[in-house]
């Protein structure tokens, strides 16, 4: 496995176009050829075009296809290089890469980046995989402003929903010393939140420890222990519990959004919640390391069409 330090050694490692093929396979398939359309390990490469398999199933599958077929680089016009490069920003910049940022690192246009990143992304996306137990913090954050500049009223119709115009609500779950879940929610109701935190902590035997809100006594009846931090009166540590874990890694949610990206539609928040997630779980590995991991989970594809749900014209996007 290649241990790059840095871009200018990826980028000469990856010189020639058919090294980062190579290292593609390698990354997929271990070497191991699988047809994406129906799953068979009997594959010829075809000798005119190195990048090119014939499908070798003698049930008629029959087809042509490349290690990038069903994946995030499918039908893509960039260089597998260039996508390396940005794989490398992304998984190695702490608050992420915007997509202008990308755009003059790599020389492409600006809606390229953006669709490269929001693929990228996809890749990477573990959050519906992701179970916490032991410790679990939670708690819910606004993003787009802060519920703490408001009435005690407009608080509460935000928790209900009743405002559509207010940041969007996320929720997190963050275990200690260990990985994170952000989810974007369109309330802070129990019959909302119980959901999401039954999805992600199915042990029974677990800690819970969340702040005063009324919707968590409920949800954290279920639990072998459920801790409240009353922070309206001043409480931020019980027995030793807080949600200091939660509240950290909001603040790191944050600083990626606003200081990287400035701002984020309701739309697309729950890519970049995702985004974040990942980022969290790898935070504790090295550039290579993470790099690496990251470049082994192409096998998913986002078009361009499904992302901004729209028939516009895609004339411009160079992928």
């Amino acid at each position: 496995m290649q241990q790059f330090k840095n871009l200018k050694e990826l980028f000469s490692y990856f010189k020639e176009e058919k090294t980062a093929w190579e290292y593609l396979e390698k990354q997929l398939w271990d070497n191991k050829p699988v047809c994406p359309h129906c799953g068979s390990k009997v594959a010829y490469r075809l000798a005119a075009n190195y990048k090119q398999f014939h499908c070798g199933n003698k049930k008629g599958c029959n087809k042509k296809f490349t290690v990038t077929t069903g994946t995030i680089y499918e039908n893509t016009k960039m260089p597998i290089a260039t996508w390396l490069g940005a794989i490398w920003l992304f998984t190695n910049h702490k608050k992420g890469v915007s997509s202008c940022q990308l755009a003059r690192d790599l020389c492409i246009t600006q809606k390229s980046a953006w669709f490269m990143l929001h693929r990228i992304r996809e890749m990477v996306k573990d959050a519906n995989e992701i179970t916490l137990d032991e410790n679990v913090s939670v708690d819910e954050t606004y993003v787009k402003g802060a519920a703490i500049n408001r009435t005690k009223k407009q608080r509460r119709l935000i928790a209900e929903g009743k405002r559509k115009d207010d940041p969007a609500i996320v929720l997190g779950l963050v275990q200690k010393d260990g990985n994170a879940v952000m989810k974007v929610v369109p309330n802070a109701e129990s019959d909302t939140l119980e959901p999401v935190i039954n999805k992600h902590v199915e042990n029974l035997e677990t800690i819970l420890v969340t702040d005063g809100h009324n919707s968590y006594p409920a949800i954290g009846a279920k639990y072998k222990q459920h801790v409240v931090i009353n922070h309206a009166l001043g409480e931020y540590v019980n027995e030793g519990f807080s949600t200091n874990n939660a509240e950290g890694a909001f603040s790191w949610l944050k600083r990626t959004i606003y200081g990287t990206y400035h701002y984020v539609t309701p739309y697309h928040l729950q890519r970049y919640c995702d985004m974040f997630s990942y980022r969290f779980a790898t935070r504790k590995m090295k550039d290579p390391e993470r790099f690496n991991i990251a470049t082994m989970k192409g096998k998913s594809r986002l078009r361009y069409v499904d992302l901004i749900q729209s028939k516009g014209k895609l004339k411009d996007v160079t992928l």
